[in-house]
């Protein structure tokens, strides 16, 4: 596979039998020959909100108005994430990772969101995807994932349910024609 599929998004197959990737969509935020790592946008966290999470952190104030938690991913759940909008710009922060969004992984996020002037647009997300060096490439080849465009809109957007449909759908596949058994040519 040639190039970087930072700025795509994964798009789980029917052939994941691991229950924390069923249906997942996944921001990448990184990809390079040596690993990926990526945020998994449509999962809300079942049982903690962003307001319970400032709580137990010991912030002064909760975030500026509803900030999603989302479960990023099955590595370093204690580490939080904040995909945002590219109008908050803070050491940390990466370069866009597609158009209008970016990561920052910094106490100062936190602090940003709950300021009088957070970013516009945000997620926050417990955790993150990630894989070795060949091992993403690899998964790509035995029909594990598909890869779309990501988009301000996938990423940001509340409707968690319809997520996987939406991001398939961008790409022209429907459910339907999907098999849960993959295969090779």
């Amino acid at each position: 596979m040639d190039g970087s599929l930072q700025g795509k998004v994964l798009i789980a197959l029917p052939t994941i039998k691991d229950p924390l990737f069923e249906r997942a969509v996944i921001l990448l935020c990184a990809h390079n020959e040596e690993h990926a790592m990526g945020i998994v946008i449509n999962r809300p966290m079942p049982d903690l909100g962003c307001d319970e999470l400032f709580e137990q952190l010991g912030m002064d104030s909760p975030p500026k108005g509803q900030i999603p938690l989302l479960q990023g991913g099955p590595v370093r759940p204690e580490r939080g994430f904040v995909l945002h909008s590219d109008d908050y710009d803070a050491e940390g922060t990466t370069a866009p990772i597609t158009d209008g969004v970016c990561l920052t992984a910094t106490e100062d996020v936190l602090l940003a969101l709950a300021s009088d002037t957070p970013p516009e647009k945000a997620v926050l997300a417990l955790g993150y995807a990630g894989w070795s060096e060949g091992q993403l490439e690899e998964e790509i080849m035995d029909n594990v994932w598909l890869v779309a465009d990501a988009s301000e809109a996938l990423v940001y957007d509340r409707s968690y349910n319809t997520k996987w449909n939406r991001a398939l759908a961008s790409i022209g596949v429907s459910p339907e024609n999907l098999h849960s058994q993959g295969g090779q040519a």
